[in-house]
């Protein structure tokens, strides 16, 4: 809902005083008075007073179309503290109450010395700068505090409305007239306090800093209030020429200008002779402290939930109807975005994904860290190792956000691995079956001719299309188990099996309930596609975060979101992204089973007993063993932990990462104890409740067997429990967990 009506002082009416000078001058002295406050060449007058009379300026509009002053908008977190700041003006409003009287009198002294005598255009300093520029070389204007007011407004508004911009030195005799009308109407409905004000706040004084808040807070690092005269005067001389008079750059020509407004100020009896004397002796001190603008200057860690947050409102037609006008938006709009970061959680991910995964001694290879919370959606944290930056410059720069889909500043996604098996247990489950039910994992291979059951494809299948060999990490996996036993120990034979035997359909129907979408295109998983039950699909690590959370909230999907309220300057507010929950969209009884697998594999073999609240959770590797995952949760928070390459599929082993070499790489190796490390920290910070408890019959999903009560926790692997799975690779002589993976035989 961008504003698009005038406010403010609104239709001001009114030309007496501009009558009275007609006719006191004449149109032909009058055009060249104007002409002087413009500082044009006579020749340029020759044919105006042919088309300028009276009849013109009745026709002129006296109408100020004002908008609300180009102001910042702030990104902040959930509790209101300053992530970033966006700004084509850097400008902060205050009332006149809150500007230093120096300040106020410096301005007057040198822009407008008869501000409290005129009526909004000033017949004595026209007559006088046309008689000076008739007989001087020098040009001399003649604008008053109000006509400068009243063309900041008019640049104001054409600026946040994408309009043509009249400013001084390329206006024509139609857009000075207009000028002055409306200025003698502003006088009649406002008070010389109140254009004063205006003034001081809407007026350039160097770069992007606009008003005089701003301009003490860059130049002194202190308040408008705070100004001495020195100060005052300095900033009063920079409206002439707030680029070429800059201290910064010349120290000589802003000190020479600060003592000409010493001087009116003396003159004009608004300092005293021992004032002026010590103002003018001394030296500028500045204290240059710039505000830094866009999510390249966001706190450190914050810049890519920043970069997510703006291509948000850039995406939204409540913010305009294009994409430039809402970056105007965001520029000018003064837009208080609060969102649902939580701060704590943002450095405590950041620091956790830098240490494991450290950008600047591992180039291409990246770690994200993505939190939300499971009965909003919000997003509580999002980070990852490398520093943000436009156009990589240096190892570990990077602009791409991993944490995200491409739409949304993120790259294609990374393959989803093993972590796609439990929603494949969950179509298991939804034909009555349970965890505890006997599959035939001893199936090797898949021939060409063998067709998958997909009820919403063609002919009610999918094929292969070429023999599918199914690898698993140790060969002595292939062998009837339990389905619980086959996801614990993540073998790639018992989850083709399970799908083999359940529907493709009814997979991605689950994986779609939960928000699972592909990151390049934001699409559903094709079932055309039988490796997708193995990870094949290319996910972001958000939206695995978001289809991990419909699990730990018991079976409600809740559409991630990162926005809690956005307001602007003038306390309109925009609507943003509700809750939005779908409490039916996975069944809460087959969760509460599957949770007995899951809760072991988060608590046995990541964490290793080292978190004392109810966690869950699965691993994943991909195929080429280039991206690594686990994706936990609490009762009340879900965190996908990825780590890999993102400029290539070369496998990570053979790495060196964080001082530690990698001759095998798994998901629990990398991503799980990352995850561990945050959530230690992170997941106190929140509920951390017991899982719902199933009422059936549940074992121990990591002991080997068919029947109800075996306890052998090695699989019949003799494996470590501190490695994950995921590997198409079978050998035999592996000391790693028997978890395969992910995406075998995968050509999507």
């Amino acid at each position: 809902m961008a504003k698009t009506t005038s406010s403010g002082t609104g239709v001001l009416k009114g030309n007496s005083l501009l009558s009275k000078l007609l006719a006191f001058f004449g149109i032909s002295a009058l055009l060249g008075a104007l002409g002087a406050g413009m500082m044009l060449p006579a020749g340029m007058l020759t044919g105006a007073a042919s088309q300028v009379g009276t009849e013109m300026l009745d026709q002129l509009p006296a109408e100020l179309n004002e908008e609300p002053l180009s102001t910042p908008s702030k990104i902040m977190d959930q509790d209101g503290n300053e992530i970033a700041t966006f700004y084509a003006e850097n400008r902060t409003p205050v009332e006149l109450e809150n500007i230093s009287e120096h300040m106020q009198n410096a301005v007057i002294a040198i822009e407008d010395e008869r501000f409290y005598d005129h009526s909004g255009v000033d017949g004595e300093g026209l007559a006088r700068a046309m008689v000076h520029n008739v007989t001087s070389d020098t040009q001399q204007g003649a604008s008053t505090l109000t006509q400068q007011y009243v063309n900041n407004v008019l640049v104001n508004y054409q600026n946040l409305n994408g309009l043509r911009t009249t400013v001084s030195g390329t206006k024509e005799i139609p857009d000075k007239l207009r000028e002055m009308k409306i200025a003698v109407a502003v006088e009649k409905e406002m008070s010389k306090d109140e254009i004063l004000e205006g003034y001081l706040n809407i007026v350039l004084f160097t770069g992007r800093t606009y008003g005089v808040e701003a301009a003490a807070g860059y130049f002194f690092d202190k308040t408008a209030a705070d100004l001495n005269i020195g100060e005052s005067a300095m900033l009063a001389g920079l409206v002439q020429s707030p680029n070429a008079l800059n201290p910064e750059n010349n120290p000589e020509g802003a000190t020479n200008r600060r003592n000409f407004v010493l001087g009116n100020m003396y003159d004009q009896g608004f300092i005293t002779e021992e004032e002026y004397n010590e103002a003018v002796e001394s030296e500028i001190q500045l204290n240059v402290s710039p505000e830094p603008t866009g999510c390249l200057n966001a706190e450190e860690g914050f810049e890519y939930f920043c970069d997510y947050t703006q291509q948000q409102i850039l995406a939204d037609p409540a913010f305009g109807p294009d994409r430039d006008s809402r970056q105007r938006m965001l520029d000018r709009g003064g837009l208080e975005i609060t969102t649902t970061l939580d701060s704590d959680l943002q450095r405590a991910a950041v620091e956790t994904a830098r240490e494991h995964v450290p950008a600047d001694e591992n180039e291409g290879i990246g770690a994200a860290l993505v939190t939300v919370q499971q009965d909003t959606g919000n997003i509580k944290a999002m980070a990852q190792n490398t520093h943000y930056a436009v156009g990589e410059e240096e190892p570990g720069d990077l602009a791409m956000n991993f944490s995200v889909d491409s739409q949304w500043g993120g790259g294609n996604g990374f393959q989803a691995g093993s972590t796609l098996k439990p929603f494949v247990a969950m179509a298991w489950m939804a034909e009555g079956k349970s965890m505890r039910d006997p599959i035939d994992a001893s199936r090797r291979q898949y021939n060409s001719d063998v067709t998958f059951p997909a009820y919403c494809l063609e002919d009610g299948k999918a094929s292969i299309g070429e023999d599918w060999p199914v690898g698993n990490a140790l060969d002595n996996m292939y062998k009837p188990m339990r389905m619980d036993y086959g996801l614990y120990w993540s073998i790639n034979s018992a989850t083709v099996a399970a799908a083999y035997e359940t529907d493709l359909c009814s997979i991605t129907d689950i994986t779609t309930a939960a928000g699972i979408t592909t990151a390049a295109a934001n699409e559903p998983l094709n079932p055309a596609h039988p490796a997708l039950v193995l990870g094949s699909p290319q996910v972001s690590p958000l939206t695995m975060a978001a289809g991990y959370s419909t699990l730990g909230s018991g079976g409600t999907y809740c559409e991630p979101r990162a926005f809690e309220s956005i307001v602007d300057s003038e306390g309109e507010e925009y609507t943003v992204p509700p809750v939005q929950c779908d409490p039916g969209a996975l069944n809460p009884e087959n969760i509460k089973e599957l949770n007995n697998t899951l809760t072991g594999i988060a608590d046995e073999r990541i964490a290793e007993g080292n978190i004392d609240f109810p966690i869950a959770g699965k691993t994943g590797t991909n195929n080429a063993s280039s991206s690594l995952w686990f994706i936990g949760y609490t009762s009340e928070l879900t965190t996908a932990s990825w780590a890999g390459r993102y400029s290539s599929l070369d496998s990570l082993a053979g790495s060196t990462i964080n001082g530690r070499y990698y001759n095998d790489v798994w998901g629990a190796r990398i991503a799980g104890p990352m995850w561990v490390d945050y959530m230690q920290e992170a997941g106190p910070q929140y509920e951390t409740a017991e899982f719902p408890a199933f009422d059936g019959p549940t074992g121990d999903p990591a002991a080997e067997g068919l029947s109800q009560g075996s306890s052998n926790n090695n699989g019949g692997n003799d494996s470590s429990n501190n490695n994950d799975d995921d590997s198409n690779s079978n050998d035999s002589d592996s000391n790693e967990d028997s978890e395969d993976d992910d995406s075998s035989g995968d050509d999507d």
